[in-house]
C-alpha cells in the first residue's frame, strides 16, 4: 500500500503542509496578550490573521510557476528562509501594522511548503491512491489545531506571545534540514517554462476552464474559508463570550480537531465502497444543513458553549471528508501543469478564507453571529456550485470520451 511504503516521505510532506495551519493556530491564545502590548483591540489584532491568510493566497500564484520551471525543492528552501526571517522580526514589533505587514511576509514564505506538499502528492502518488495519501496529510495537518493553540496557550502564559514566534522559527528551521537530507526531487526542472507574464498567465488559464477544477477547488475553497471563520472568530467566542482561559481554548481547540482527525481517516475507509464524488456530495448535504440549524440557533438566542462546539465539530467532520476527495478530484486532470494547479486551488482557498476572517473583523467582540453567519453562507453557496459544477463535468468527460 502507498501509505505504508513512504512513510517518512508522507511525514515530511505533512509537515510541510502543516506549517501554515500551525503558523494561524499557535498565536490565537495571544491575541489579548497581542492587544495589550501594542496598544489595540482583539478584532484589530485579528487583521494580523487576514494579513497571513492573503499572503499565502498571493504567494501560492508566485511559488506555483517556480515549482513547474525549477522543481520542487528549490523554491521550498526559498520559502523556508523567508519563513525563518520574517518570523524572527517578529519579535521586534512595536505596533500592530508592523505586525500585520511581518505576518504577510511570513506567510509568502510558508505557502511554498503548501504548494510544494500537494503539488509532490500529485507527482509521486497515481490517481487511485491520491485520496488516501491526501486523507493521510490531514492527519498531520490536523495535529496542529490539537497541538498548536494548546502549546501557545502554555507558552504564552510561560514566556509572553513573542515565544511562539520564536519555536515557529526553530519548527521552520527542522523542516529546511528535513528538505535538504530526506525529501527527493519529484519533478524535473522544465527549462523551457517560461516565468514571463503571459506564459503563466496562459497556464493558469488552461487550468481554471477545466471544469473538474474550477468545480471542486471552488467547493473546496468555499467550505474552507468556513473553517477560517471558525478560527478567526473562536478568540472572540470561546474567551470573551464564554469566559475560556488561554490554555482551555487551547484544549478546546484540540478537542474539536479531533473531529477533523477522525473523519479524514474515516474517509480512507469510505473510499473502499463509495466514490470520492460521491462522499463530496453528501458530506456538503450534511454540512450545509447542519450550518443552517447553527445559525437558526445563534438568532434565536439558543447557543451555549456546549452546543456551540457541537455545530462546529459537526461542519469540521463534514470538511475532514469534503476536503482530500476534492483536493483529488481538483488535481485529477492535470500533471505537466501540477504545480499551477495546486497554486490556484491554495489561492482560491486562502483568499476566500482571508475575506471570511476580514469580515469576522466587522462585527462586534460580543457577537457569535459571525461564525454562524459565514459559515451558512459560504456552505450553500459551495452547495449550489456543486451541483451546478456536477452537470457541467460530466457533459465536458462525455463531450472528451465520445
Amino acid at each position: 500500500m502507498a501509505i505504508s511504503k513512504n512513510f517518512y516521505l508522507i511525514l515530511i510532506l505533512g509537515s510541510l503542509a502543516a506549517l501554515g495551519p500551525f503558523s494561524i493556530d499557535m498565536y490565537l491564545p495571544g491575541f489579548d496578550a497581542i492587544a495589550k502590548d501594542l496598544n489595540t483591540t482583539v478584532p484589530r489584532v485579528s487583521l494580523s490573521l487576514s494579513g497571513f491568510f492573503i499572503g499565502i493566497s498571493v504567494g501560492q500564484l508566485l511559488y506555483g510557476p517556480l515549482l513547474d520551471k525549477f522543481g520542487r525543492k528549490k523554491p521550498l528552501f526559498i520559502g523556508l528562509i523567508l519563513y525563518i526571517g520574517a518570523s524572527i522580526v517578529c519579535l521586534l514589533v512595536k505596533d500592530i501594522n508592523q505586525l500585520i505587514a511581518l505576518r504577510f511576509v511570513q506567510a509568502i514564505g510558508s505557502c511554498a511548503t503548501a504548494v510544494a506538499s500537494v503539488a509532490m502528492v500529485r507527482d509521486l502518488f497515481s490517481i487511485s491512491e491520491s485520496p488516501k495519501v491526501f486523507s493521510s496529510l490531514m492527519l498531520v495537518i490536523a495535529l496542529s489545531p490539537m497541538l498548536a493553540p494548546t502549546a501557545g496557550g502554555y507558552l504564552i502564559s510561560a514566556f509572553g506571545w513573542q515565544s511562539v514566534f520564536i519555536f515557529l522559527a526553530v519548527m521552520a528551521f527542522f523542516m529546511l534540514i528535513a528538505v535538504v537530507l530526506f525529501l527527493p526531487e519529484s519533478f524535473v526542472p522544465d527549462p523551457t517554462y517560461s516565468l514571463k507574464p503571459a506564459p503563466i498567465i496562459k497556464s493558469f488559464l488552461s487550468v481554471v476552464v477545466e471544469p473538474q477544477f474550477y468545480t471542486y477547488s471552488l467547493v473546496s475553497s468555499l467550505c474552507f474559508s468556513g473553517l477560517f471563520t471558525y478560527v478567526a472568530a473562536s478568540p472572540m467566542v470561546f474567551m470573551n463570550l464564554y469566559g475560556v482561559s488561554k490554555t482551555g481554548y487551547g484544549w478546546i481547540f484540540a478537542l474539536l480537531s479531533v473531529a477533523f482527525i477522525g473523519s479524514s481517516q474515516v474517509n480512507s475507509l469510505l473510499l473502499r465502497w463509495f466514490s470520492s464524488r460521491s462522499i463530496v456530495r453528501w458530506a456538503l448535504a450534511v454540512q450545509t444543513l447542519f450550518s443552517m440549524l447553527f445559525l437558526v440557533a445563534a438568532l434565536n438566542g439558543m447557543l451555549t458553549l456546549i452546543s456551540t462546539l457541537a455545530f462546529v465539530a459537526i461542519f469540521l467532520s463534514c470538511l475532514g471528508l469534503i476536503n482530500p476527495n476534492a483536493s483529488a478530484l481538483t488535481l485529477a486532470p492535470f500533471f505537466k501543469n501540477a504545480g499551477s494547479a495546486s497554486a490556484l486551488m491554495g489561492a482560491f482557498q486562502m483568499g476566500l478564507g482571508a475575506l471570511a476572517s476580514v469580515l469576522v473583523s466587522f462585527f462586534p467582540e460580543d457577537s457569535i453571529l459571525p461564525m454562524p453567519l459565514i459559515m451558512t453562507v459560504v456552505c450553500c453557496t459551495a452547495f449550489l456550485v456543486h451541483a451546478l459544477g456536477k452537470k457541467k463535468v460530466d457533459a465536458y468527460e462525455a463531450r472528451r470520451s465520445a
